[in-house]
């Protein structure tokens, strides 16, 4: 028995990256599984952890769009049960300077990092207050709400917006059974790591992620793996006692005060 078993769990922007991670780590812990991603992608991942044994659904929906996300909600109620577990993660990020950025690009970081988790969210609340049990986890980031580096402007205020979004359901929705938690992570080996480095030098991609990597402490990026565990453990009763936390992630990359000051 995993510390899962017997939930339903549906994740976002399951099909890859630190979706993907969260994904093998629920299935490993036993909780039956809702993909949805705009992405056909999350239909393979499905097949392939079907095939493992694991009992799973992909769902197809754009979180901007509620009418899209509550279809793919019905459609993952009707195969997998009542969702005991809603983790939003599905998030974008793209580079760019304050008074270059254009108004399109400022609305897709809006539109998916903040009205999808709204939209998804609302999609699945209501049954567990009724149920008087659930387990919600947003995927915020330590860029926005404690660091931000240059370019990272709509980014960093949309990850900022669900720290305030995961505190406020919580206390909201606390004597209704509901947990809601954020986990902040630093840099994870995923595709939108390494999108950013492209972003930031197209030329040598992989020479910015080695420099990410040594303003860490812990020497590396994370695995979406860990981040997985992370959700796990927040989304199960090992974590019964916490409530509208950020769970920092980051190898202590938040920790030093200067790069360049110190023995």
């Amino acid at each position: 028995m995993g510390k899962l078993s017997g939930k339903t769990a549906l994740i976002t922007g399951a099909s890859r990256g630190i979706g993907e991670g969260i994904v093998r780590a629920f299935a490993a812990h036993g909780a039956k599984l809702i993909l949805l991603d705009i992405s056909e992608d999350a239909k393979h991942l499905a097949q392939e952890l079907q095939e493992q044994g694991y009992s799973c659904i992909a769902v197809t929906a754009d979180v901007r769009d509620s009418e899209s996300v509550e279809a793919a909600v019905a459609e993952g109620k009707q195969a997998m049960g009542a969702i005991d577990i809603l983790v939003n993660n599905a998030g974008v990020c793209r580079l760019g300077s304050f008074l270059e950025m254009s108004d399109e690009d400022r609305d897709f970081h809006i539109d998916v990092n903040i009205k999808g988790v709204w939209n998804v969210t609302r999609a699945v609340l209501g049954e567990m207050v009724e149920r008087g049990d659930g387990r919600i986890v947003v995927l915020s980031s330590v860029t926005g709400d404690m660091v931000a580096d240059p370019g990272e402007v709509a980014y960093a205020l949309s990850k900022a917006a669900l720290v305030g979004f995961t505190k406020a359901l919580a206390v909201e929705y606390a004597g209704s059974g509901i947990r809601v938690n954020a986990i902040c992570p630093g840099y994870v080996r995923t595709p939108m790591a390494e999108g950013i480095a492209i972003q930031t030098d197209a030329d040598n991609p992989e020479a910015v992620l080695t420099e990410m990597a040594k303003a860490i402490p812990m020497g590396r990026l994370a695995t979406p793996l860990e981040v997985g565990e992370l959700a796990a453990f927040l989304a199960s009763d090992e974590s019964s006692y916490m409530t509208g936390t950020q769970s920092v992630i980051d190898g202590g990359s938040t920790l030093p005060e200067s790069v360049s000051v110190g023995v």
